[in-house]
C-alpha cells in the first residue's frame, strides 16, 4: 500500500472522518513489520488496540443483592403518610375564619397590625413624592447629554471643513 494513501487515511482518521473498511486497511498496514520511522507511534497505536481485542474479560461479575420487600412497604407507608398530612394542611387552610370567632386579643392584634401597615403605607407614599424632583433632574440631564452630543457632531464637522481647506 502506497506511503500517501496511508497518511491520507490516517488524516482522517485522527479527523474521526474514515470507515470501518478505511480502518481495516490502516490496520493491516501496521501490521507488518516495515514501518518507515514517522508512523511508529502509530503502529503502537494499532499493536495496542488489536492486543486490547483479543483480551476476554473473565472476572465474574456479582449483581447486588435485591432489596428486601420491607423496604418498598416502608417506602410506601411515608408516601402515603405524607400525602395524609398534606390534604389535613390544606383543608386546614381552606377553613375561613370569620371576625367573630378571633378573640379580643386577635381582634386587637390585627387591628394594630393595620393601623401599622396603613403608617408605614403613608410613609411610602409621602417618601415617594419628594422623588418626583429626582425624575425632573435626570430628564433633564439626559436632555443635556443628547445635545451635547449635537455639539460634538457640529465639532466633528467643523474640523473636517478646516482640514479640507
Amino acid at each position: 500500500m502506497a506511503l500517501d494513501n496511508i497518511e491520507q487515511l490516517l488524516e482522517k482518521y485522527d479527523n474521526a472522518e474514515t470507515t470501518l473498511a478505511e480502518e481495516a486497511q490502516i490496520r493491516a498496514y501496521f501490521a507488518q513489520n516495515d514501518i518507515p520511522p514517522h508512523l511508529e507511534s502509530y503502529k503502537l497505536l494499532f499493536q495496542y488496540v488489536s492486543h486490547s481485542r483479543q483480551e476476554k474479560f473473565t472476572k465474574a461479575v456479582t449483581l447486588p443483592a435485591k432489596r428486601k420487600t420491607i423496604y418498598q412497604w416502608v417506602s410506601v407507608a411515608a408516601v402515603v403518610t405524607l400525602m395524609a398530612g398534606a390534604y389535613y394542611q390544606v383543608n386546614q387552610m381552606n377553613q375561613k375564619t370569620s371576625f367573630d370567632d378571633l378573640s379580643h386579643e386577635e381582634l386587637l392584634a390585627y387591628n394594630q397590625t393595620i393601623e401599622v401597615f396603613n403608617l408605614v403605607s403613608s410613609k411610602l407614599n409621602k417618601g415617594s413624592g419628594n422623588l418626583e424632583a429626582f425624575k425632573l433632574v435626570s430628564s433633564k440631564l439626559n436632555e443635556g447629554a443628547g445635545n451635547l452630543n449635537y455639539l460634538k457632531d457640529f465639532q466633528n464637522t467643523a474640523k473636517r471643513i478646516i482640514k479640507n481647506n
